[in-house]
């Protein structure tokens, strides 16, 4: 951390049902809150280069249930334990409705708070997201290879050879959590393979009662079929929709300059 760079202020929230979720702040306090959701696997810390970039913001990054520093093995998967858990945050945390931003999952997670809980969100932003459908086959190879990884890795080293050097993976070695025997990933394969089971049955109802300003941005080598993108944008009610030209689908990691110049656009209209 530079020393223009303000620290990162940690915080947790007891949520029901011995259920403990971390996170922390950047950025601050007086500023305009926006609360960001990781994607599946991910953590909290994937998205402090994008907290990092909105100095003027007070950014308040999640570690889901199931990841990060939160409660890695919660008895509750369902997407309705996600949701609660997101607005136990703004209410205790933040306690003023908020920009919220989330990728993949979490942007899943992030359109169901706002059509629950429109009190609490002025603008949402979708980065890779969209209803749902993920279809139970796609779940177990996901699964299969987060099962495949020979943990404990044994060093940083060890788990660049066999992970790779992509964004992706650099965030996960970034994140590894060190214990005595080794190296390990701060989630576990099948309690992700029980998360994605949520994510199949599709949620319009929710996406379309939706009123708020919505950002929609696409990586143009995410995940997400032409067809899909279209359908999805035309289906909200106050869409803006954005596609980050060679992005994948972990864009605020591989086209981070161009995720951050469409949130910043959205952000400051």
């Amino acid at each position: 951390m530079s020393a223009t760079e303000s620290p990162a202020r940690p915080f947790a929230v007891d949520t029901g049902s011995g259920v403990r979720i971390h996170g922390f702040e950047l950025g601050p306090p007086e500023g305009p809150p926006i609360v960001i959701l990781h994607g599946l696997a991910g953590s909290a810390m994937e998205f402090i280069e994008t907290a990092r970039a909105l100095p003027e913001f007070r950014n308040v990054l999640i570690d889901l249930r199931g990841h990060g520093r939160s409660t890695r093995r919660p008895g509750d998967l369902s997407r309705e334990a996600f949701v609660a858990d997101v607005v136990r945050v703004i209410e205790t945390v933040v306690g003023a409705p908020v920009t919220l931003v989330g990728q993949s999952m979490g942007g899943h997670t992030a359109m169901l708070v706002a059509a629950g809980h429109p009190e609490l969100v002025s603008r949402l932003v979708l980065l890779e997201s969209g209803t749902g459908g993920d279809s139970e086959a796609g779940n177990e190879h996901l699964g299969d290879y987060f099962r495949s990884w020979p943990l404990p890795f044994t060093s940083t080293a060890a788990a660049r050879e066999f992970l790779g050097d992509g964004p992706l993976a650099q965030a996960w070695v970034a994140d590894l959590e060190e214990r005595p025997d080794g190296l390990w990933p701060r989630f576990e394969a099948d309690v992700m393979v029980s998360i994605m089971k949520g994510l199949i049955p599709p949620r319009w109802d929710e996406w379309q009662r939706i009123t708020v300003p919505a950002l929609v941005v696409y990586g143009e080598h995410g995940m997400f079929a032409a067809a899909d993108k279209s359908e999805f944008c035309e289906r909200g009610r106050n869409v803006h929709r954005v596609e980050l030209a060679g992005a994948s689908h972990d864009s605020h990691l591989d086209a981070f300059e161009f995720w951050i110049a469409a949130l910043r656009s959205f952000l400051l209209v």
